[in-house]
Protein backbone atom coordinates (compact mmCIF):
# COMPACT_ATOMS: atom_id res chain seq x y z
CA UNK A 1 0.00 0.00 0.00
CA UNK A 2 1.31 3.49 -0.81
CA UNK A 3 0.22 6.52 0.71
CA UNK A 4 0.43 9.92 -0.50
CA UNK A 5 -0.04 13.37 1.48
CA UNK A 6 0.19 16.78 -0.05
CA UNK A 7 0.69 20.08 1.04
CA UNK A 8 1.68 23.96 0.44
CA UNK A 9 -1.73 25.02 -1.32
CA UNK A 10 -3.75 28.06 -1.01
CA UNK A 11 -4.68 31.19 -2.35
CA UNK A 12 -2.29 34.01 -4.04
CA UNK A 13 -1.98 37.01 -6.11
CA UNK A 14 -1.41 36.60 -9.99
CA UNK A 15 2.49 37.01 -10.27
CA UNK A 16 2.96 35.12 -6.68
CA UNK A 17 4.33 31.91 -6.36
CA UNK A 18 3.49 28.63 -4.24
CA UNK A 19 5.96 25.67 -3.26
CA UNK A 20 3.69 22.18 -3.05
CA UNK A 21 5.32 19.14 -1.44
CA UNK A 22 4.02 15.87 -1.62
CA UNK A 23 5.32 12.52 0.99
CA UNK A 24 4.79 9.51 -0.17
CA UNK A 25 5.14 6.28 2.06
CA UNK A 26 4.65 2.63 2.07
CA UNK A 27 5.75 0.09 -0.25
CA UNK A 28 7.96 2.49 -2.94
CA UNK A 29 10.16 0.73 -5.17
CA UNK A 30 13.39 2.35 -6.67
CA UNK A 31 12.13 2.10 -10.03
CA UNK A 32 9.34 4.93 -10.64
CA UNK A 33 7.41 7.83 -11.23
CA UNK A 34 6.04 11.26 -9.39
CA UNK A 35 4.49 13.78 -10.43
CA UNK A 36 1.74 16.54 -10.48
CA UNK A 37 -1.78 16.70 -12.01
CA UNK A 38 -4.27 19.26 -11.90
CA UNK A 39 -8.22 19.66 -12.28
CA UNK A 40 -10.10 22.84 -12.71
CA UNK A 41 -13.48 23.21 -12.23
CA UNK A 42 -15.45 22.03 -15.40
CA UNK A 43 -12.30 21.05 -16.62
CA UNK A 44 -10.45 17.19 -16.80
CA UNK A 45 -7.85 16.55 -15.14
CA UNK A 46 -4.50 17.11 -16.81
CA UNK A 47 -0.65 16.96 -16.62
CA UNK A 48 1.23 19.12 -15.36
CA UNK A 49 4.56 17.93 -14.47
CA UNK A 50 6.74 14.62 -13.98
CA UNK A 51 10.05 13.56 -13.03
CA UNK A 52 11.52 9.82 -13.48
CA UNK A 53 13.36 7.96 -10.72
CA UNK A 54 15.98 9.11 -13.23
CA UNK A 55 15.75 12.42 -12.49
CA UNK A 56 14.15 13.13 -15.92
CA UNK A 57 11.41 15.54 -16.22
CA UNK A 58 8.50 16.70 -18.09
CA UNK A 59 6.05 19.49 -18.59
CA UNK A 60 2.66 20.68 -19.78
CA UNK A 61 3.49 23.96 -22.23
CA UNK A 62 1.55 26.17 -20.25
CA UNK A 63 3.95 25.80 -17.40
CA UNK A 64 7.47 25.40 -19.13
CA UNK A 65 9.75 28.06 -17.95
CA UNK A 66 7.51 28.58 -14.53
CA UNK A 67 7.15 26.02 -12.79
CA UNK A 68 9.69 22.79 -11.56
CA UNK A 69 9.43 19.35 -10.67
CA UNK A 70 12.38 17.78 -8.41
CA UNK A 71 12.27 15.15 -5.75
CA UNK A 72 14.41 14.44 -2.59
CA UNK A 73 14.61 10.25 -2.75
CA UNK A 74 15.81 9.85 0.75
CA UNK A 75 12.34 11.87 2.08
CA UNK A 76 10.69 10.10 -0.38
CA UNK A 77 8.57 13.52 -1.38
CA UNK A 78 8.02 15.67 -4.37
CA UNK A 79 7.77 19.22 -5.19
CA UNK A 80 6.42 21.40 -7.38
CA UNK A 81 8.10 25.07 -7.74
CA UNK A 82 5.57 27.83 -8.80
CA UNK A 83 6.36 30.77 -10.48
CA UNK A 84 4.86 33.70 -11.65
CA UNK A 85 1.11 32.00 -11.14
CA UNK A 86 -1.90 33.01 -13.30
CA UNK A 87 -5.53 32.83 -12.90
CA UNK A 88 -5.59 29.85 -15.15
CA UNK A 89 -3.41 28.22 -12.81
CA UNK A 90 -6.06 27.68 -10.53
CA UNK A 91 -7.08 23.98 -9.72
CA UNK A 92 -7.19 20.82 -7.08
CA UNK A 93 -3.41 19.81 -7.49
CA UNK A 94 -2.59 16.18 -7.28
CA UNK A 95 0.24 14.11 -6.08
CA UNK A 96 1.10 10.80 -8.32
CA UNK A 97 3.05 8.16 -7.61
CA UNK A 98 3.24 5.34 -10.12
CA UNK A 99 5.25 2.28 -10.05
CA UNK A 100 4.57 -1.22 -11.74
CA UNK A 101 1.86 -2.06 -9.38
CA UNK A 102 -0.17 0.69 -10.08
CA UNK A 103 -1.41 4.54 -9.81
CA UNK A 104 -1.40 6.00 -6.37
CA UNK A 105 -3.12 9.71 -5.70
CA UNK A 106 -3.09 12.28 -2.74
CA UNK A 107 -5.87 14.04 -1.48
CA UNK A 108 -5.36 17.01 -3.65
CA UNK A 109 -4.38 20.21 -2.40
CA UNK A 110 -6.61 23.53 -3.66
CA UNK A 111 -4.22 26.32 -5.33
CA UNK A 112 -6.31 29.55 -6.25
CA UNK A 113 -4.97 32.34 -7.86
CA UNK A 114 -6.59 35.68 -7.94
CA UNK A 115 -6.08 38.39 -10.77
Amino acid sequence: QVQLVESGGGLVQAGGSLRLSCVVSGSLFSTDHMGWYRRAPGKERELVAIITSGGSRNYRNSVKGRFTISRDNAKNTVYLEMNNLKPEDTAVYYCNYRNFRGDYWGQGTQVTVSS
